[in-house]
């Protein structure tokens, strides 16, 4: 037997044992062939690499995340995430699917990357009904049995709503899991199950759904796992608490790391290899960080071929210098080098191409001050309100109400301490608009607007005077999507999202750095969040708890329930 290579003096992570081992390693084309401890020069390698007492690792495997929320396409994404020795993910696509239905779900699919990117279904394309929030696109049974035939589909996205997959047999989510259990019975049902415990978690797992990666605390954790849920970890339920529990039970083998949402600015400084580093940082073992960044997620998703260094198994890994700090020095994919540390940030030679009508997706009507011009139900006085209060850590929300003046028979909003909450939809249907109002988003005179509003996304603004609202959606119009930050009718950041609304084929540097500036202009208003962008854009997002705005109105996420402006009203 003649082999390519022949890798020596490397200490090789035997993910079996979780331990690393000093070996020799030889590969043939892509996959890994025989490793030992013993001399295997006798294989003829066509090339000799001395590993130099490096450690060799399994590629990551990133198993529940969306492409579009690194804001740019497959094709610049596999090269941005390759560097940080990140060589397989699943990508959820609802973003584009809420956006353009199959068709954009396509465009991605024929993406050639030299990243394996493989594709949940979306499941919740729109994430609750048509009746709750307006979307470009539906994924309906028809596309479900489309997509099961694809060979790069390989699980049920996560299954949002909760309502119809606990109370409603005959629902939409219900009928599509049925058909992915006859047509598929052996594919993963991934879910979104936030805060959900008791009864009601038996009712959302009765239907065949096995996984959550929403924000996990100690108290859940014990409850999921012991259910048979596996957990995936997203930085934000990575905490010494939950870091504990899976220590301290060994539960290593029914959870694995994430990324779910990486923004574009991030994306700069690092992937699933960051997540890894805080797992260790929050008290998981280095050995079984890995193990959980690679085999688990492997294993969950029916990916046999890959997540560890075995005979057989396709030769994804990295070579890395320092364990501290996961210093990568080479990343290969498929038994071909595709990273050598000290490399300029690459870029594609070649995009994907996207319909002429994708870069014309914004067609939603220029806000009046007449709009924004709200008539209350009390001449003169106050009046009690319904608002919603957001978090300055995650993306949970409440209901709270306040007390606003009245006068002359209109509402006073911009002399309280609350901000309109304006979603329009913006495909074209029905025109709708939504104005809610939101506690003290921010401190100074500002607005801050957006097309990437989960999972919807239509336009969404927010602001505590109209000049400012009014300027913002203007330039958001003009930019065909993206995000925009105005203080004092001054653009203070901007990202421009033209495809779709929601995707920038720019270098990945470019996009990051004007994410970055919307970013430093949100902290300009005083809007406090640890990751700003993302609390933002889920405010729009009905099934994340507990009180969100679509552009039917502000809804309770969990009852479906929608609050009028005023207390006492009715919807």
């Amino acid at each position: 037997m003649i082999v390519d290579i022949l890798i020596t003096n490397i200490h090789v992570f035997n993910s079996i044992k979780r331990t690393f081992e000093r070996k020799n390693v030889s590969i043939i084309k892509e996959k890994f062939y025989y490793i030992s401890n013993d001399d295997l020069s006798y294989l003829q390698p066509q090339q000799v690499i001395d590993g130099q007492n490096q450690y060799m690792i399994p590629g990551f495997v990133d198993s529940h995340m969306h492409i579009e929320s690194s804001m740019t396409t497959p094709s610049i994404f596999s090269k941005a995430v390759l560097p940080y020795g990140v060589t397989t993910v699943v990508a959820d696509t609802h973003e584009i699917a809420n956006v353009a239905g199959i068709q954009g779900i396509y465009e991605f699919l024929q993406a050639e990357t030299e990243l394996d990117i493989f594709y949940a279904i979306p499941s919740s394309v729109p994430s609750t009904t048509p009746e709750l929030e307006t979307t470009g696109g539906i994924i309906g049974l028809a596309e479900v049995k489309e997509l099961l035939a694809h060979p790069k589909v390989i699980c049920l996205g996560e299954a949002m709503n909760f309502k119809g997959i606990t109370s409603q047999p005959e629902s939409l989510i219900r009928q599509m899991i049925a058909l992915c259990q006859k047509e598929r019975p052996t594919m993963p049902l991934e879910g979104h199950v936030p805060k959900i415990a008791g009864e009601e978690l038996a009712a959302f797992m009765y239907s065949g759904i096995t996984s959550d990666h929403t924000h996990q605390f100690p108290e859940s954790l014990e409850e999921k796992i012991n259910a048979g849920m596996f957990i995936q970890f997203q930085e934000k339920s990575i905490t010494r608490e939950n870091m504990a529990v899976i220590r301290d039970n060994n539960y290593y083998d029914y959870a694995c790391l994430v990324t779910d949402d990486v923004m574009a600015d991030d994306l700069c400084e690092g992937h699933l290899n960051k997540i890894v580093l805080k797992a260790v940082e929050m008290g998981l073992p280095l050995e079984q960080a890995l193990y959980m960044a690679s085999y688990t997620p492997s294993r969950r998703m029916g990916l046999h071929d890959r997540g560890l260094i075995a005979p057989g198994r396709y030769a994804d890994f990295m070579l890395v210098s320092d364990l501290t700090d996961l210093t990568i020095e080479a990343v290969y994919k498929s038994g071909a080098c595709v990273y050598v540390k000290g490399d300029a940030r690459p870029y594609p030679a070649v995009v994907e191409t996207f319909p002429e009508a994708y870069y014309h997706s914004v067609v939603c009507r220029e806000l009046t001050e007449s709009d924004l011009t709200i008539s209350a139900p009390v001449k003169d006085g106050t009046v009690l309100c319904h608002a919603i209060r957001k978090q300055e850590v995650g993306t949970f929300t409440e209901l709270v109400k306040k007390e606003l003046p009245v006068k002359n028979g209109i509402l006073q909003w911009e002399d309280s301490d609350c901000c309109l909450l304006i979603v329009l939809e913006r495909y074209g249907k029905n025109g709708n608009i939504s104005v809610s109002l939101i506690e003290k988003p921010i401190d100074t005179h500002g607005s801050i607007a957006t097309t990437w509003a989960h999972d919807h996304h239509n336009m969404m603004i927010m602001g505590n005077n109209k000049a400012d609202i009014l300027a913002a959606q203007k330039r958001l119009l003009e930019m065909q999507g993206g995000y925009v930050v105005v203080k004092n009718q001054e653009v203070i950041g901007e990202c421009c999202l033209p495809i779709g609304g929601i995707l920038s084929q720019e270098p990945i540097d470019v996009l990051g750095e004007a994410l970055h500036s919307v970013r430093r202009g949100m902290v300009e208003l005083g809007y406090r969040n640890t990751n700003e962008i993302m609390s933002f854009s889920t405010l729009s997002l009905p099934v994340s708890p507990q009180v969100k705005v679509t552009d039917v109105g502000m809804m309770d996420t969990k009852t479906h329930e929608f609050y009028p402006m005023f207390v006492g009203e009715l919807t």
